[in-house]
């Protein structure tokens, strides 16, 4: 049960990689570009912004 769950949301996700990069249900290269946008540039660019807006707010918080 739990497996089936598991499998049917990765395939979403597959799905919705496929809709940004190319024709659902094609592995072309505008799925490995989405994969690459996604996960080699977005998600690291949304980690460091959160950390210096948290450094930030940090320093701030000590000022007062």
């Amino acid at each position: 049960m739990f497996e089936k769950i598991i499998t049917d949301f990765f395939m979403f996700c597959v799905y919705i990689l496929q809709v940004i990069g190319g024709a659902p249900g094609e592995f072309g290269f505008g799925y490995y570009l989405a994969n690459i946008v996604i996960f080699v540039i977005l998600q690291p660019a949304l980690i460091l912004l959160f950390f210096i807006l948290w450094r930030k707010e940090k320093r701030k918080n000590k000022e007062k």
